[in-house]
């Protein structure tokens, strides 16, 4: 395990080793027009280090200063980039053992990450654990479903935010996933659960109609899909009207490309979520007219090596 400090110092270091990325999709010929990035993760499970050599598969992959130099190319070569997390940040190596989250945080906000939600192992040390560590991280926490007014989180996180981003107003909502039967309770104590597609469909709404929002992201630590009846990704899409795209965790799905679902608005959702570990950053692109009256996407799934 590397030295904090080093660590720190080779997170700064540039952009050596980052892969170049493709060039911009022409999808309106001459007219001008609006390109927004949003990058995002999920899943990382406090995999600061690439994956080690004698790991059977990724050996050598992944890794925070690997992730870091690719988001500052990115960001060198896109004038409006959007950076999130669709949660369960830290648990899985002994970083999280020692440092329990804030070397995680910290690194995340000298990434300059904009804005994450809540996994269920963000409550492995309990409504503390989390409170104690808040203070690392230079970005804030967005969910929408869990209500914390009787418990120590109360005012810690924020149910939504709006993002104004080279003239696109983005507006952005996080869903996490019930915790009974998940999560020993007496570390999540006295949240209570709201049941996430009328919270999505209150979200979107608000977001659309109030706030005049040109793009409605969902950072979703459900799962992309299940055989049972449980909400994931895949229903919030197929049920919703107004949301253009759900950033996913907690099922640890390796998409090679996005998955592009039918609203109740007959409308496409972008439905993404790029495996656990830091192994990739996934990408997409959004084009709006200047008149912002059309929008198009590329997306790309970039391995972190």
């Amino acid at each position: 395990m590397q030295n904090r400090r080093d660590f720190i110092k080779l997170l700064g270091a540039g952009t050596a080793g980052a892969i170049a990325i493709g060039s911009p999709l022409s999808v309106f010929g001459a007219e001008d027009v609006i390109k927004l990035t949003v990058l995002h993760t999920n899943d990382f499970h406090s995999h600061i280090d690439p994956f080690g050599q004698d790991t059977p598969r990724n050996a050598g992959e992944g890794g925070m200063a690997k992730r870091a130099a690719l988001i500052k190319k990115i960001r060198s070569e896109s004038e409006h980039v959007l950076l999130f997390d669709a949660g369960d940040i830290y648990q899985g190596t002994p970083y999280f053992n020692y440092f329990n989250g804030k070397f995680d945080f910290e690194l995340m906000t000298m990434m300059g990450y904009d804005a994450a939600t809540l996994g269920n192992h963000e409550f492995d040390n309990g409504l503390e654990g989390i409170r104690s560590q808040l203070k690392y991280a230079g970005f804030p926490f967005i969910n929408s479903n869990y209500d914390f007014s009787d418990t120590i989180l109360a005012g810690r996180t924020i149910p939504f935010k709006i993002f104004r981003c080279g003239g696109v107003k983005v507006g952005v909502y996080g869903l996490g996933i019930e915790l009974h039967g998940l999560v020993d309770e007496k570390n999540y104590g006295k949240i209570l659960y709201n049941d996430p597609l009328q919270t999505a469909l209150k979200m979107e709404k608000m977001l659309s109609e109030e706030h005049h929002t040109d793009l409605i992201i969902c950072l979703s630590h459900l799962g992309y899909s299940y055989k049972d009846k449980t909400v994931s990704d895949k229903v919030i899409a197929s049920q919703t009207f107004h949301t253009d795209f759900i950033i996913g965790g907690h099922t640890h799905t390796f998409l090679d490309n996005p998955d592009l679902i039918m609203n109740k608005s007959n409308k496409e959702v972008v439905v993404n979520q790029v495996g656990f570990g830091g192994l990739l950053l996934g990408k997409v692109d959004f084009y709006f007219s200047k008149q912002k009256k059309t929008r198009k996407h590329q997306s790309a799934t970039i391995p972190v090596k």
